[in-house]
């Protein structure tokens, strides 16, 4: 091994270690890690500067800006104070009903501000409607989870990886391209949550949960920023809610017809409603939820000195010869079963820089295309379903709903072995080795 694999290698273990043991916030972390390899000379300062400035950073903090603008403008709020009233005519079927519509939001807005502001919301009318908020809670987080699957903007993990194989010399995603994969994802998963879920949990629905609010939640900040901004009653301004929807539809739009970058039109969006005082700049700055964006960048620095060191080519060369014998749907499923571990340990953030340049390199190796390998990371980096840590949105269910942690492996485990399956047998459909 060279020196720079070595100091790589070593940077990569330490930070892994860092962020299972969770003592340090894992921005922190990640920015250490960065350092380190910036001042041994392993990545250059302009590498460094194109991890903050690439699309992947550039696209979440402008979706993050015009999904705050919609939370001020009271148009979130109007929509669950619908959803309530609807709960109470249907029952138990409305709530099933409701957390269907927010799995559709989650499609095109980050799942954390979703759940942090729909979860007290499911508690309050599950607990009016004399029903556990228990049974509701976790399927809440998993929806959210399985939706932002469907589209290339529906998880940060989407994004990275897509930004990742783009400096892997890969074409870029199309909005909607993993759409057919995330899609049955969603529906099997959400089948199961409905049909399963409850039996599962049925020995802890019994117990009472802590009374807290969303304010009360404390979620590791590196993961999901400031969760109080998305905590507080907004009164609803047509005006403004009305501008923001049509910025947002505008900016997705316009990235899925190919016409700009989702960067490019999530950015230009953000700025708009800035210009038309939909939101005030400090405002703005208030929900980027710097947290999430500099572990992302911090982390694509070290993915890039994997990458450039040649160490994640020597792991994909120890990978393929472990399976040198078989062929790439072996690998697809090898591929996806080790990113899906490494999730339910690490952030998404962290697997997604790690494995894509993985991917790709296997791929490549065994001379078909990455597609298929990529689209995986996607899945099996944003699917991890069985600890309460997997997922940010885990961590505030958990909390809230007071559950075990073994809840999260009895009704998560399944969930997770069901999507692997679906998810490989759609990947082989829809993308052809």
């Amino acid at each position: 091994m060279t020196l720079d694999q070595v100091l790589t290698l070593v940077v990569l273990v330490a930070v892994v270690a860092a962020l299972i043991w969770d003592k340090v916030r894992s921005d922190v972390v990640a920015l250490s890690g960065a350092a380190v390899l910036l001042i041994t000379g392993v990545v250059r300062p302009i590498e460094v500067q194109g991890a903050f400035a690439s699309p992947a950073i550039i696209a979440l903090a402008s979706l993050f800006v015009i999904a705050y603008a919609l939370e001020l403008s009271g148009l979130l709020d109007r929509a669950i104070e619908a959803a309530v009233k609807m709960c109470k005519r249907l029952g138990s079927a409305g709530i099933w009903l409701m957390l269907g519509a927010i799995g559709v939001v989650s499609c095109f807005l980050n799942s954390t501000p979703i759940v942090v502001l729909g979860a007290p919301v499911v508690r309050d009318v599950a607990t009016a409607l004399k029903l556990p908020p228990k049974r509701y809670l976790m399927p809440l987080s998993y929806i959210t989870v399985l939706t932002g699957c469907c589209t290339l903007i529906g998880t940060s993990t989407n994004l990275l990886v897509d930004d990742m194989a783009r400096v892997a010399g890969q074409p870029r995603f199309g909005m909607f391209e993993i759409t057919p994969v995330g899609l049955p994802m969603a529906l099997a998963g959400g089948i199961y949550l409905f049909l399963f879920s409850g039996k599962l949990m049925r020995g802890s629905l019994a117990d009472p949960p802590p009374v807290a609010s969303a304010r009360e939640i404390d979620v590791p900040g590196a993961q999901v920023g400031d969760s109080s901004l998305f905590a507080e009653h907004r009164p609803f301004q047509p005006v403004k809610a009305a501008i923001a929807l049509g910025v947002f539809v505008a900016a997705i739009a316009v990235a899925a017809a190919g016409l700009a970058p989702i960067a490019a039109s999530a950015f230009a969006g953000a700025v708009v409603l800035i210009l038309l005082r939909v939101i005030t700049a400090d405002e703005a700055y208030g929900g980027l939820r710097p947290q999430i964006l500099i572990l992302i960048a911090g982390m694509v620095v070290i993915g890039m000195a994997m990458e450039q060191s040649g160490l994640a080519a020597q792991a994909t060369g120890a990978l393929v010869g472990s399976m040198q014998e078989f062929g790439p749907l072996t690998a697809l499923i090898v591929l996806y079963g080790i990113t899906m571990v490494l999730t339910e340990l690490l952030s998404n953030a962290t697997v997604a820089v790690l494995v894509t340049p993985i991917a790709v390199a296997l791929a490549e190796s065994l001379g078909v295309s990455p597609r298929p390998f990529l689209v995986a990371v996607m899945m099996a980096g944003s699917a991890a379903f069985a600890t309460p840590f997997g997922y940010q949105t885990n961590v505030i269910v958990y909390q809230m709903g007071g559950y075990r942690y073994m809840d999260f492996v009895k009704v998560g485990l399944p969930l997770n072995l069901i999507t692997y399956a679906v998810a490989i047998l759609a990947i082989q459909t829809f993308f052809p080795f």
